[in-house]
């Protein structure tokens, strides 16, 4: 059984990727450029008593996507990649006024085109098994709208539409996809942000941690999980729901 996690080399990824391997999944690390720590998952996945391998791409390039994974499945005809985490992100955070082109299509080319440039090559063998988990990592953002985050608003706002949609066209064919909505998740997507000022905000008075979203990850990508599809499940300490 193989699983493949995008922006799978740290934080949120890398713990989707450590519990995917305690579930009996192979696990695929997408990554773009930081050998070091792509290395040290795939030690974690090993540790967890599973294999993985590393695919180096950039998510955001439809071209090198499809090849990346097409090369992958043509070296494993009898293979296919069941569980999809789709968590590639970056954040290029500005007020909209000082907001330059490129930070604006630079974050929904990595945050929401990369959900199609991954996910198209991979669902024809979903159908064709008639079975798959595709998990798309949203956020707060998506929901709710945060200022200084227009640009990552929109990306995760249209994620969340697609996974709904998306959702809806292959239910029949017993693949689920659900999307999760962290709210503040002590990763290195939060550097620069007040910790001891937003944990005022938060009912639980604490940042997540990304193990407890990858174990929700997990679970929507478990058979348990089996008549849950299409759904946006936050996980913010109750700060948003």
């Amino acid at each position: 059984m193989y699983a493949l996690v995008t922006g799978g080399s740290r934080g949120i990824g890398r713990a989707v990727a450590v519990k995917l391997a305690k579930m009996g999944y192979k696990v695929l690390i997408n990554y773009m450029s930081n050998d070091v720590e792509a290395e040290k998952t795939l030690a974690m996945i090993r540790e967890a008593g599973s294999d993985g391998e590393l695919l180096k791409f950039d998510v955001s390039q439809a071209d090198v996507a499809q090849k990346a994974l097409e090369d992958w499945m043509a070296a494993h005809p009898s293979e296919y990649i069941e569980v999809l985490v789709n968590n590639a992100g970056i954040r290029k955070d500005n007020l909209l006024v000082f907001m330059a082109p490129d930070e604006f299509q630079r974050v929904l080319t990595t945050n929401l085109f990369s959900f199609y440039n991954v996910t198209h090559p991979l669902i024809e063998q979903m159908i064709r098994h008639k079975y798959g988990r595709i998990i798309n990592m949203a956020s707060l953002s998506g929901l709710k709208g945060l200022p200084g985050q227009c640009n990552y608003s929109a990306a995760k706002g249209g994620l969340i539409a697609a996974t709904k949609a998306l959702a809806q066209e292959v239910a029949r064919k017993n693949i689920t996809v659900n999307a999760v909505a962290p709210g503040f998740v002590r990763t290195d997507m939060v550097e620069g942000l007040d910790e001891d000022e937003l944990k005022g905000q938060i009912p639980m008075k604490r940042f997540g941690e990304a193990e407890e979203v990858a174990n929700l990850v997990g679970f929507l990508a478990s058979k348990e999980a089996s008549y849950i599809t299409g759904e946006v499940i936050n996980i913010n300490g109750g700060l948003y729901s």
